[in-house]
């Protein structure tokens, strides 16, 4: 397919990968074409789809739409996907993102700004998170509140911080610096990408910035089961400690739950345990609104109290997954865990002095 003209040099290259995401990527592109006051260009990269994703992709008029080869062995399928959108571009800045993504009107132009006001080389945003079925509003404020309270953005948008994280749904490099370093060919092998990249960036002495966002948002899953796989990949890599905070959910699930037993009886019999558990719950109540806010509406929490059982199960799930010698599965595809230690957490502050992040 030919590359659409433009009169102006696009600012901006948007590129995003898309591996059967027919319920998405219709809804994405609406938002992308409509930005304003930025020049950009679009390419989607079909990444293997046998839905219908091509055929959406092609139904917007201007969208550059591509077929990505296979995989070689060895490299991610994501990968190989950005490597070849990124082909060619001449554009000030490319900017990386999910077919799952909404763009406020506004959001690209704003955000570029953004990017050149603090000078970044990689700037990253964590979306506002959609939950539309009660298993994402069970499980996602708690994860992501998990995220927070380890990856302050402001720690990581600081160059003399080691601490470095990055989203792969909204990554946006200046163009010669992303091909300077090599790009996505320099990380091609990893499973997470996204903070390989921002790693490669850090300790190159680039600045990295990274900040929470409510112009772009996303519903990372639809369903049980792409909840499921998707963060069976994640959390190991993402936490040092996973069977840790495994278990620490699963402690204060048992702990509210003991408090609201208490409660339940107390009223029933008239005695003092009522008082006790009743403001042990709402003590309990008041800690999770606390750490949940403001990524997530207060009227959820009570949901993410039932989820701290099943975050714990995928944490140690994702733990025994990534294990060594082990596989984990997205997208149809699967990946075999090397042998040795996947240089995650402290492993990577030992080896280049920047700890890592991707959600």
């Amino acid at each position: 397919m030919a590359r659409p003209e433009f009169t102006t040099r696009p600012k901006v290259q948007v590129i995003v990968p898309a591996r059967n995401e027919e319920a998405s990527l219709g809804r994405c592109l609406e938002s992308l074409t409509t930005q304003q006051g930025i020049a950009f260009e679009i390419t989607v990269v079909d990444d293997g789809s046998t839905d219908r994703t091509r055929a959406i992709a092609k139904s917007f008029p201007g969208v550059r739409m591509i077929s990505a080869t296979e995989p070689p062995q060895g490299i991610s399928g994501k990968c190989n996907a950005l490597i070849q959108g990124g082909e060619g571009a001449t554009a000030e800045w490319l900017l990386f993102t999910d077919a799952d993504t909404f763009h406020l009107p506004g959001s690209l132009a704003a955000l570029v700004k953004k990017a050149e006001e603090v000078k970044a080389d990689l700037f990253s945003i964590s979306p506002e998170q959609e939950t539309g079925s009660w298993i994402e509003r069970a499980v996602q404020p708690v994860i992501f509140a998990e995220l927070a309270f380890a990856f302050p953005p402001r720690r990581v948008s600081d160059p003399a911080d080691p601490m470095v994280a990055a989203n792969g749904q909204f990554v946006l490099v200046r163009r010669e610096v992303y091909e300077r370093l090599g790009g996505h060919r320099a990380v091609s092998s990893k499973i997470l990408e996204d903070v390989e990249l921002a790693r490669v960036f850090k300790v190159s002495g680039y600045v990295v910035w990274f900040e929470n966002s409510r112009l772009v948002s996303t519903r990372m899953y639809r369903d049980f089961g792409s909840l499921v796989e998707g963060w069976t990949k994640n959390l190991a890599l993402l936490f040092r400690h996973p069977l840790r905070i495994a278990i620490l959910n699963f402690l204060l699930f048992a702990g509210f739950l003991y408090m609201a037993i208490c409660t339940a009886l107390g009223f029933v019999k008239g005695d003092s345990w009522s008082l006790i558990g009743l403001i042990g719950v709402v003590t309990f109540y008041a800690i999770l609104t606390i750490r949940l806010s403001p990524r997530f509406p207060m009227q959820i929490n009570l949901g993410a109290v039932l989820g701290l059982p099943l975050v714990a199960w995928l944490f140690v799930r994702s733990w025994m997954h990534n294990r060594n010698g082990g596989t984990i599965s997205w997208k149809g595809r699967k990946y075999s865990i090397p042998e040795t230690p996947r240089p995650s957490g402290s492993s990577l502050i030992k080896r280049s002095k920047v700890k890592s992040l991707i959600i």
